[in-house]
C-alpha cells in the first residue's frame, strides 16, 4: 500500500516500471499459456435464450408515478487535525405517467421539463459530525443519535417520514398495538424488547436511560465514541429513501382505489442490510396483508450496477424484446453471487423484493426488484405483485439519455444529486472547513 498526501507532503506513488519483473516471471508466462478463453457455445446460447418468457404490456399504465433518490457528499478540513462532515440528501419526485410519455426521450426541452416538475418534487437534507467535530456537549456517538431522530422529524416535511418509520415499526396497518422490533441499548447494550405501541421515545428497561425509536435502526452499532464511518450517512440515506417512498403508499393507504393507480421506484434494490434488515419483516408483512386483502401496492427498485448488472449485461444479447427472466435461488446462488450450495438463500434476512431480468428493446434491459409478500424462491411470475401492471407502465417511462434509463429515476437523480465539484467546495465552505 502507497503512503498517502497530507499537508506538506504528496502521496506516493506507483512504479511505472514494476511491470518488468512480471513479465520476466516464468511462473507467470508458464500459468498465462495455459489459459483458455471461455467462449459461449451455441447450445449455452440457446439454454439462455429458452430462459426468457414474452411478457404483455397491454394492460392500462399507472398513472401517478413516485420515484426517489438520494445523495451523499463528504466533505473533510484542510488543516490538521482533520475535521469531518457528510452532507445527506434526499427526494421523493410526483409525476405524471401520460405528461412523461409526451417529453422528448434524448433531449427533453427545459421548460417541458420546468413544467413537469413544478410542484412535484419534495426534498430532505441533514448533516453529520463524522471526526474531530463536537455538537452541543455530546460526544458523536449520541450527536449523530440526536441529529437522526431530529432528521427524521424534519419540518419541512412536516415530520412524515418519522410517521411513515413509525407506521412500519408498529405494523399500524393491522391495528394491533404491536411493539417495535427489538433492539440493542445504546447506553447498556442490553436487548430491549421493542419499545411500546406508538412511542416516538422511551426508557431502556435496564438502565433507564432515554432511547429513541430511531435507535431501533441500530446506527449506533457503527458508531464510536468520538467518530463515525461514512457508513453511518449512507445508511442514514438509503434509509430515508426507503421511508420517503412508504410516506407515499401510507398516504394512499386508506384510498385504495387511488393507491392502486400509483406506481412506486427506488432507485436500487429493494434491500435493507446488516442491522437496519429489522424493518424488512414488517415491509414484508405489509406486502404480505396488502396481497391477502386484494390490494395491488406497485413498486419496484432498478439496480444500475454490480453483480446482476453484469450477468445480464451478458444474457440480454441473447434475448429478444419484451421478455423476462425470473431467476431461481439456485440461480443466484450459482450462476451470480457463486456461493457455496450450503448458504443461506439469497436475501432470505435483507430483500423485500425478488430480483427479475426485463429486456424491453436493444437499447433497455433493466434488473428490477419487485415484491413478492412473505418471502418465496422465485419460482413464479404470479408472486410478484403488480407484474403486469408494471410491465405495462415501463415503456412509458424509458429515456434514451442513458443505457437503460427510466426517467423518473433519472429526474430524482437530478434533484437529489451532490456533485463533488462545485457542490462539495461550496459545502466545504458553508461549513467552515476551508
Amino acid at each position: 500500500m502507497p503512503y498517502q498526501g497530507g499537508a506538506r507532503l504528496p502521496a506516493e506513488r506507483a512504479s511505472k516500471l514494476g511491470h518488468l519483473d512480471v513479465l520476466k516471471s516464468e511462473l507467470v508466462n508458464e500459468l498465462v499459456q495455459k489459459f483458455e478463453k471461455t467462449a459461449i457455445d451455441q447450445s449455452e446460447e440457446e439454454k439462455f435464450k429458452r430462459s426468457w418468457i414474452s411478457f404483455d404490456s397491454t394492460d392500462l399504465p399507472l398513472r401517478l408515478v413516485f420515484s426517489v433518490d438520494g445523495s451523499i457528499q463528504p466533505v473533510r478540513s484542510d488543516q490538521y487535525p482533520f475535521r469531518e462532515l457528510c452532507f445527506v440528501k434526499t427526494a421523493l419526485l410526483r409525476l405524471d405517467a401520460v405528461a412523461i410519455e409526451k417529453l422528448d426521450k434524448t433531449s427533453p426541452h427545459p421548460l417541458a421539463l420546468k413544467d413537469l416538475l413544478s410542484e412535484s418534487a419534495l426534498y430532505h437534507a441533514t448533516v453529520f459530525p463524522l471526526k474531530n467535530i463536537s455538537f452541543e456537549e455530546l460526544n458523536n456517538y449520541h450527536a449523530i443519535r440526536k441529529i437522526i431522530y431530529d432528521s427524521l422529524k424534519d419540518p419541512s416535511l412536516s415530520g412524515e417520514p418519522f410517521e411513515t418509520l413509525k407506521w412500519l415499526s408498529y405494523q399500524k396497518w393491522q391495528d394491533q398495538h404491536l411493539r417495535s422490533p427489538s433492539f440493542q441499548c445504546p447506553h447498556c447494550n442490553e436487548k430491549i424488547e421493542g419499545l411500546p405501541y406508538d412511542y416516538d421515545e422511551s426508557n431502556c428497561e435496564h438502565c433507564q436511560k432515554e432511547v429513541f425509536l430511531t435507535d431501533m435502526l441500530s446506527f449506533h452499532l457503527d458508531m464510536a465514541e468520538d467518530t463515525a464511518p461514512q457508513d453511518v450517512p449512507s445508511a442514514y440515506m438509503l434509509i430515508h429513501e426507503t421511508l420517503l417512498l412508504f410516506t407515499g403508499i401510507r398516504h394512499f393507504w386508506n384510498n385504495k382505489t387511488l393507491l392502486e393507480k400509483c406506481l412506486f421506484i427506488k432507485d436500487g434494490p429493494l434491500t435493507l442490510r446488516g442491522q437496519y434488515s429489522k424493518l424488512v419483516p414488517n415491509i414484508r408483512a405489509l406486502f404480505e396483508f396488502a396481497k391477502r386483502n386484494g390490494i395491488n401496492i406497485h413498486l419496484f427498485g432498478q439496480e444500475k450496477s454490480g453483480a446482476f448488472c453484469d450477468h445480464l449485461n451478458l444474457l440480454a444479447r441473447f434475448a429478444p424484446a419484451k421478455t423476462l427472466f425470473l431467476p431461481s435461488n439456485a440461480y443466484i446462488r450459482t450462476e451470480i453471487k457463486h456461493s457455496p450450495e450450503h448458504t443461506e438463500e439469497y436475501g432470505h434476512r435483507t430483500n423485500y423484493g425478488n430480483k427479475l431480468f426485463v429486456k424491453i428493446n436493444d437499447y433497455h434491459h433493466m434488473v428490477l426488484s419487485i415484491p413478492t409478500g412473505d418471502y418465496v424462491d422465485s419460482q413464479s411470475l404470479d408472486q410478484l405483485i403488480g407484474l403486469q401492471k408494471i410491465l405495462s407502465t415501463l415503456p412509458m417511462l424509458l429515456s434514451q439519455k442513458h443505457e437503460g434509463a427510466l426517467l423518473p429515476i433519472e429526474l430524482a437523480n437530478g434533484i437529489a444529486s451532490l456533485s463533488t465539484y462545485p457542490s462539495a467546495r461550496i459545502l466545504k465552505v458553508f461549513a467552515g472547513l476551508t
